[in-house]
């Protein structure tokens, strides 16, 4: 196609070309011709031989000239084409390795004309696509290695149980129901994650008093964060404090990093929670002390899965889900997320924007 291509453009440059010569050629005839015999019979000098001479003279160095402008142009037009048009081709065979699964390979920007940044363009799809296979199949096998645990206690259980090996007791009984309702939060959040990746499509924004949320979301932790003897305080709660959010969306944000804090926070802790207006955004920020996280692994805490040696540890249960819902739910609000660690505590915070969303209608 990209040959095809090439030669269409090249036809169409030699087409003007001609055209071009066509229309001197027929001025020279029609024209110059004319004025040259008019200014002879002006002099008293015989047009006939004269008029021939200029003629033939004015044909040959237009025929030589226009072959020279065809040949100069042909090159030139060819060199120029395949320049443009070589990225083209690359981008074609990349796009047939993209197709067949290959995510690597990249086109070369050698300009930063269009061209070039087209080439620009399809390198950072091509990154974004591979960035997104790789958090598929990752994905895929951290659900594996998730649903595996459970699944393989369970089926050791009721093994046992068949065989005689254990009693059909009560405690054996909770330790299956424990590991069915792990399951039941597992699917749950894998759900609420898919249900996160697609929220931007399904938003519904109203005004909402955010520090109201805040409140409501606390209260309904309360009796869990006195059970651990954990200290809350709040600061910037007062006043009114608007943004244009899915309510619904919002609340899973905030439930999401309360429960966070709860579940990180040792027994006897502080969890602070503050509210900081900004330039057309609101800050929201969620610090608890015992920060046992790495900072390395700050980077990663707001990916699927990822859960620290530490402060991510399956004593605490959960996936690992819960602030990947965070970072997708902000998001899709067109907000940011971030983490900090600060003088032994570590800061989970998000910022939404409070401007009201345009009309379309």
């Amino acid at each position: 196609m990209i040959s095809r291509l090439l030669w269409k453009l090249l036809g169409i440059n030699i087409l003007i070309i001609g055209v071009v010569i066509v229309i001197v050629w027929l001025s020279v005839d029609y024209l110059a011709a004319g004025y040259f015999m008019t200014l002879m019979e002006k002099y008293n000098i015989s047009p006939t031989s004269s008029h021939q001479m200029f003629v033939s003279a004015v044909h040959r160095y237009l025929v030589w000239g226009s072959l020279g402008a065809l040949v100069l142009a042909a090159g030139f037009s060819f060199l120029l084409m395949r320049r443009i048009l070589n990225p083209l081709t690359q981008m074609t065979e990349i796009t047939r390795k993209i197709a067949s699964g290959d995510y690597s390979a990249r086109v070369p920007v050698k300009s930063r004309d269009e061209v070039g940044q087209l080439a620009l363009a399809f390198n950072r799809m091509a990154e974004s696509l591979q960035r997104i296979e790789q958090l598929r199949k990752t994905m895929m096998i951290d659900v594996a290695h998730e649903l595996r645990t459970p699944l393989t206690n369970i089926k050791g259980y009721l093994e046992a149980l068949n065989d005689g090996v254990v009693s059909p007791s009560r405690e054996t009984f909770e330790l299956l129901q424990e590991e069915t309702f792990r399951l039941v939060k597992l699917v749950g959040d894998i759900l609420r994650l898919a249900k996160a990746d697609a929220a931007k499509a399904s938003l519904h924004k109203v005004e909402i008093q955010i520090v109201d949320l805040i409140i409501q979301m606390l209260d309904s932790f309360r009796s869990q964060l006195e059970e651990k003897g954990i200290k809350v305080e709040t600061h910037g709660l007062d006043g009114t404090k608007i943004v244009w959010a899915d309510p619904h969306h919002l609340s899973q944000v905030l439930h999401n990093l309360v429960q966070n804090s709860w579940q990180y926070t040792p027994t006897g802790g502080t969890v602070m929670i503050s509210v900081e207006p900004l330039p057309g955004a609101i800050k929201v920020v969620f610090s608890n002390t015992g920060g046992e996280i790495a900072e390395e692994d700050l980077t990663f805490i707001f990916e699927r899965f990822y859960r620290g040696e530490k402060s991510r540890s399956r004593e605490h249960g959960g996936a690992g889900i819960g602030l990947a819902i965070v970072k997708e739910l902000v998001e899709a609000h067109g907000g940011s997320v971030g983490a900090e660690l600060a003088e032994g505590q570590t800061l989970i915070w998000f910022e939404l924007p409070m401007d009201q969303p345009r009309r379309t209608d």
